[in-house]
């Protein structure tokens, strides 16, 4: 495996913008809605609450609701974190022997919306996606019409599918600690806290490796498949049907390729037939979080991938999209107040942030 970025200011995206407007995220300019995987059945063992929250992590609500309702944490379901400093919407399941307990529970951050029952507990991923609004600041002529630009393009072409920030903590260090415990260096008791650090490194695998395959494609932008297979090193024919595909990012032979915006894997053999498809968001390349029981690529995308695999990682691993396609996408613009309203969907495990990093033209 090769030497992974140390900082997260290397990560390329796909556009050369410079954009300042403001962003602080809270609940007045920032909040997310959860769209469930399913209608919940109405009957069943298992509560299911819709809540609002703010100002507290996911964590944090289910420690409040734990020791209010006199209940463990680990009998508190959900289908995804949502953000802290953000107005969000999500579904809990508790069990259905806590609802009258429930009448009682009280807190300024937490207002519960309605509550059902379902045959079964909720697990990370039983969800379809997120609703996103958010408000920038202080967004003048020049601000609004690069905002306008890439949002068009995003409509278009989508948006690469980086983990964003928040994955790597307060310092953006946790995938460290996660690669010493992969390495022996740091040993871990706390079996959901290592799952996390170490999915943490995963993450910044992934990262690397999608910001490698995006610089590719800048390249195939400005250079032909041959000068672009030098300036990075790889095979000669390596990127054979590459440079004619429509898309900005392009497939490589051996990717893992996903009907989107789910379905099963397959290998990308057919490059010009793959390459129309993605570009009709049909289906989308894939990278790993590397570990155990996952397909890898084929040559030649494996050669760019091996580079971003640590095969001593005993966690399960999986694949991940690494494009994806923002939905229902709607603006508005303010002018007496310089701000600008933005509201998308993004399917689940993609990070609204990186949308921002998008319009900024940076990670910050």
């Amino acid at each position: 495996m090769g030497q992974i970025n140390a900082s997260t200011d290397s990560w390329l995206l796909p556009l050369n913008v410079s954009n300042d407007f403001v962003f602080n995220p809270s609940p007045r300019d920032f909040s997310v809605e959860e769209i469930p995987l399913y209608d919940f059945s109405g009957e069943g063992e298992h509560l299911i609450v819709k809540v609002r929250k703010k100002n507290l992590s996911t964590w944090e609500l289910t420690d409040l609701l734990s020791n209010q309702l006199g209940i463990p944490r680990r009998q508190i379901g959900y289908a995804g974190l949502k953000d802290k400093h953000a107005l969000t919407t999500q579904y809990l399941s508790l069990p259905a022997s806590c609802e009258k307990k429930l009448e009682a529970f009280a807190h300024d951050g937490v207002t519960i919306l309605e509550r059902t029952c379902h045959a079964n507990r909720l697990r990370i991923g039983h969800l379809k996606g997120n609703r996103f609004r958010l408000r920038f600041k202080k967004v003048l002529g020049v601000q609004k019409e690069k905002i306008d630009r890439v949002t068009e393009w995003i409509e278009s072409h989508g948006m690469p599918n980086y983990f964003g920030l928040q994955r790597f903590g307060v310092e953006g260090n946790n995938w460290q600690e996660g690669q010493q415990i992969v390495q022996g260096k740091l040993r871990m008791r706390d079996r959901k806290m290592r799952e996390f650090l170490v999915g943490s490194y995963q993450s910044k695998l992934f990262n690397d490796w999608l910001s490698r395959r995006i610089r590719i494609s800048r390249l195939l932008e400005e250079f032909s498949a041959a000068e672009t297979e030098r300036l990075e090193n790889l095979e000669e024919g390596a990127l054979a049907g590459t440079k004619e595909q429509s898309h900005f990012f392009k497939i490589l032979c051996g990717d893992v390729m996903m009907h989107y915006p789910y379905g099963r894997i397959f290998y990308a053999e057919d490059l010009p037939s793959e390459a129309e498809k993605f570009a009709a968001a049909d289906r989308a390349p894939t990278g790993l979080l590397p570990g155990r029981k996952v397909k890898r690529a084929l040559a030649p995308a494996r050669a760019v991938e091996a580079e971003y695999d640590d095969e001593a990682i005993r966690e399960t691993g999986s694949r991940r999209y690494a494009w994806v396609f923002p939905s229902e996408i709607h603006r508005r613009y303010v002018p007496e107040k310089a701000h600008y309203e933005l509201s998308f969907t993004l399917p689940k495990g993609s990070y609204a942030t990186v949308l921002v990093a998008m319009l900024k033209g940076k990670f910050s």
